[in-house]
């Protein structure tokens, strides 16, 4: 799984851990994976989802330590500089695209790599696609139409992978408590919700899917004010 140095992605990776999953935690930064871990089994890769190269050494570390990969958790994700779209520079909006559209895209690449030609054959990707890519926040326009191209992405992959037993659900996230959400002033939840909503999509047998989830705090603005 990606982003798992910290936020969503630490708490997902602790709960597959703890359901006996054998992980590969990839993140930019080596020392937060380890202590995502904390100890715990499983290998960590440092890992940056844009580079080509990075992405192919990451699941070819997986298949060599595990002989499989059964699950791609594609998590890694940035929001950002908040701006009007008017002030957002060529190289804001890149690095955005890069790190959730590029590299979500190498690494569901590579995955169905794996999954078509492993045997007993298929898995399953799930990919974080954010409640912004059913609703925008105002200055986010990176994030905004990278989270709404996850969602083509997801739906393309179901397709493409469909005939080889790999399944891609998407899971949509609004407000889940994590250090990096300590400063919103709107409802959130508990993150270890996401986590269990996660694992229960992990381990549905590859002949069911949940395609589309939202998971959010009851009270969040999202389905509208009043």
């Amino acid at each position: 799984m990606t982003g798992a140095g910290s936020g969503i992605g630490r708490v997902v990776a602790v709960a597959l851990v703890e359901r006996g999953w054998r992980v590969v935690l990839a993140g930019r930064r080596e020392d937060a994976l380890v202590e995502t871990l904390a100890g715990r089994d499983g290998i960590v890769a440092a890992t940056d989802v844009r580079d080509e190269a990075s992405v192919r050494a990451l699941f070819a570390r997986a298949v060599e330590a595990y002989g499989r990969v059964d699950l791609l958790f594609n998590n890694a994700g940035v929001f950002g500089r908040t701006a009007p779209i008017e002030d957002v520079s060529l190289e804001d909006w890149r690095a955005v695209v890069d790190t959730n559209l590029t590299g979500a895209f190498l690494c569901a690449r590579e995955a169905v790599r794996v999954m078509k030609a492993q045997r007993p054959q298929g898995g399953r990707i799930v990919n974080n696609g954010s409640i912004s890519a059913q609703s925008p926040r105002p200055g986010s326009v990176g994030y905004t139409a990278t989270k709404h191209a996850m969602t083509g992405l997801t739906k393309q992959i179901s397709l493409d992978g469909r005939a080889d037993g790999i399944a891609c659900g998407q899971i949509d996230i609004g407000n889940a408590a994590t250090e990096m959400t300590a400063g919103f002033d709107e409802p959130q939840m508990d993150a270890r919700h996401v986590a269990d909503a996660v694992v229960y999509m992990a381990e549905l047998p590859l002949d069911a899917n949940v395609q589309f989830m939202t998971v959010m705090a009851t009270t969040m603005p999202l389905i509208g004010r009043g």
